[in-house]
């Protein structure tokens, strides 16, 4: 008897599931997609635990009658194709037929619908793959599908699925951004008894983003449209040699077309860490693309770092033989025809924008040219990540700088509980004498060919936490990296990463103390959250507690902020709640409370150093370095930039080709 036989129905659609059905989100999106195509204007999406135990969609699309609605359970059963050439020019959603019949086969699904030529509409019960109840009932028009206990039989797959706040963040950025893509059409999202997003038709995109996002997210984003005439469309010619055609017959003209660009890109100054903030649509699809975010990544190249990313919303509508969407089960992977003439019109289209709107001359002039930095993060730094030196070009060549020393300069208290410096109070001193510069011991050898070659001692020896102790700082260069000395060499300290790493381990430690320093708002302050962040404030609100933040929601995507950590400005609150929700909002992996711990730590640190390009007096970068010393980790921010480097006596030697 031979090895090779069929497998039953049962475990094909068990196996399609894994193609389609990769976790809650998932099976939102194909039933999305099919609401859409049925041409539904309102769409209530229900979620009970992260989608694991509830998933109900409901639409007043088109519906079925009770044929279509027991036939849609088959696979590859569509009314979308009917033959291959379908396939060049697919204008819906959804088209394979493998979303409803893999669904089925992981889950408790219950299908509600009604046709507008049926007086009743139908119900149909599915468990496991296996049809339970076929019955008709008084339903209004549109289609209702509930799913419940996901990969119920499939343990091994249920098991891998993330935390709930994890799925309910996927499943809110999908809805959101759905929603965006459409804003002729009424979404709402609704989490146990929360409503996460109620949002109800409006005119354009951008009162959508102002009724998602609010006022300021708006203000952020720049408007972009643009329009590409095609000289054809769909399939090349083949080569003259291969063509089948008499030379006197005439050629067939080719099909011309155009591809619609519009949509929405960040200004220079609002930069993420990651490209979970770009979203694109081809045709009304969610894609995600490389050839379309490189275009992006040149788009702003030299306009921002380019270890950073832009927010984009951005809408590509082309002739559907355009485009091949028949690349991967999940419809998520995309092939353009043309596929360098689209890469080149959206990186012109967005770079010529960025360019009318906000020059990159006069962009790098103003985020530069601060002579001192604001009580804030300065525009254009990366969250998280520290501060990068503003330098401008008349301060190409840098130089120490030794001022006169007040007649008397008032005693700082460093120690204690904060460290708080004003731009404005602050003046760069930089000493210069012999009793300044204690350099290593140099006893002179004669060498062949002249000169003086100095014998230092336990040069190769590793660096140690004395070796920071001992450092005597010089000055400043740009106010934004401390200049020391001692008896080992150079050593260049950024200044900003250093208090970070300092107030990141004292806020490590009052934690764990459960002793945060608080500071009282004058007034609460209210912050606006997209639907997936507050999904995340509400998995690790605790721990925000614990860390000096008091807040509590004042709404279904509002929260209320009373006391902050110590040391941030009132100005800074919202962007650095912001900033560490956004890094567990795509996070894949199960929220563990070190990681929660860690990330909030680092951030507020980050927030509360002092920054670059800001003046520091002599006894307050000796405070610095003296502190830093006593770290932990000194040779280390928390996001793993290097705090000091260290220019050794024997490669300055080097350098001057003393050895």
């Amino acid at each position: 008897m031979g090895r090779i036989h069929v497998l039953s129905e049962n475990v094909a659609n068990k196996i399609a599931a894994g193609e389609v059905v990769e976790r809650p989100a998932s099976v939102v999106k194909e039933l999305l997609e099919n609401a859409l195509d049925a041409g539904a204007r309102r769409i209530r999406v229900n979620i009970e635990a992260g989608g694991k135990k509830l998933i109900q969609i409901t639409d007043d699309g088109c519906g079925m009658v009770r044929d279509d609605a027991m036939l849609a359970f088959e696979r590859h059963a569509t009314s979308k194709i009917r033959n291959a050439d379908d396939l060049l020019t697919i204008a819906t959603l959804g088209f394979r037929g493998e979303a409803l019949p893999s669904i089925a086969s992981v889950s408790r699904l219950r299908l509600e619908t009604r046709a507008p030529e049926d007086a009743a509409g139908t119900v149909v019960e599915i468990a496991g793959g296996k049809i339970l109840t076929i019955e008709e009932a008084g339903l209004p028009l549109g289609t209702c599908i509930t799913v419940r206990d996901l990969f119920y039989n499939i343990p091994a797959r249920r098991k891998f699925l993330k935390a709930e706040s994890t799925e309910l963040s996927h499943i809110a950025s999908l809805v959101t951004h759905y929603a965006l893509a459409h804003p002729e059409m009424h979404w709402e999202l609704h989490s146990a008894t929360n409503a996460m997003l109620v949002a109800p038709p409006v005119a354009d995109h951008s009162l959508r983003i102002y009724q998602v996002f609010g006022k300021e997210t708006l203000d952020q984003l720049i408007p972009l449209s643009a329009l590409l005439p095609l000289e054809r469309i769909g399939l090349p010619q083949p080569p003259p040699w291969k063509r089948k055609q008499v030379e006197d017959e005439p050629q067939e003209e080719p099909v011309k077309g155009e591809i619609k660009l519009h949509g929405f890109v960040s200004r220079p100054e609002i930069q993420k860490l990651n490209r979970g903030s770009i979203f694109i649509f081809v045709n009304g699809r969610l894609i995600r693309d490389r050839l379309v975010q490189h275009a992006l990544t040149e788009a702003y190249r030299n306009i921002i770092p380019p270890t950073v990313y832009p927010v984009v919303l951005l809408f590509l509508e082309m002739p559907a033989a355009e485009v091949d969407v028949n690349v991967h089960p999940s419809k998520t992977e995309v092939r353009f025809r043309q596929s360098s003439v689209l890469h080149d019109f959206i990186r012109d289209s967005v770079r010529a924008k960025l360019m009318r709107e906000r020059p990159v001359p006069s962009f790098m002039t103003e985020m530069h040219a601060s002579p001192k930095a604001s009580a804030s993060l300065t525009p254009g730094s990366l969250p998280g990540d520290g501060d990068e030196m503003q330098i401008t070009e008349a301060d190409a060549n840098f130089a120490l700088r030794a001022l006169e020393l007040p007649a008397f300069t008032a005693p700082l208290q460093f120690e204690g509980s904060g460290f708080e410096i004003h731009a404005n109070a602050a003046m760069p001193v930089a000493r210069f004498g012999p009793q300044t510069f204690g350099g290593p011991a140099v006893v002179p050898a004669p060498v062949a060919g002249g000169g003086c070659s100095p014998e230092i001692a336990d040069e190769d020896a590793p660096v140690s936490l004395e070796s920071l102790a001992s450092l005597k700082p010089v000055g400043q260069i740009r106010e934004s990296f401390i200049l020391a000395i001692n008896p080992e060499g150079l050593w260049i300290i950024d200044q900003h990463v250093a208090h970070e790493r300092i107030l990141f381990e004292k806020i490590s430690k009052q934690r764990l103390a459960e002793s945060p320093e608080r500071q009282q708002l004058l007034m609460p302050m209210i912050v606006e959250l997209t639907p997936g962040q507050m999904a995340v404030f509400a998995e690790i609100s605790e721990e925000l507690n614990r860390n000096g933040f008091e807040v509590e929601p004042f709404g279904s995507r509002t929260i209320a902020v009373k006391t902050t950590a110590a040391g941030i400005v009132a100005s800074d609150v919202e962007h650095l709640l912001h900033e560490i929700l956004e890094q567990f909002e795509r996070e894949e992996q199960s929220l563990n409370l070190d990681r929660i711990r860690t990330n909030i730590a680092a951030s507020i640190a980050c927030h509360a150093a002092i920054k670059v390009n800001m003046p520091l007096e002599q006894n307050k970068m000796e405070w610095l370095l003296r502190e830093l010393a006593k770290t932990d980790c000194p040779m280390s921010c928390p996001h793993g930039r290097p705090v000091v480097l260290r220019y050794s006596v024997k490669d300055i030697q080097k350098a001057f080709k003393r050895i």
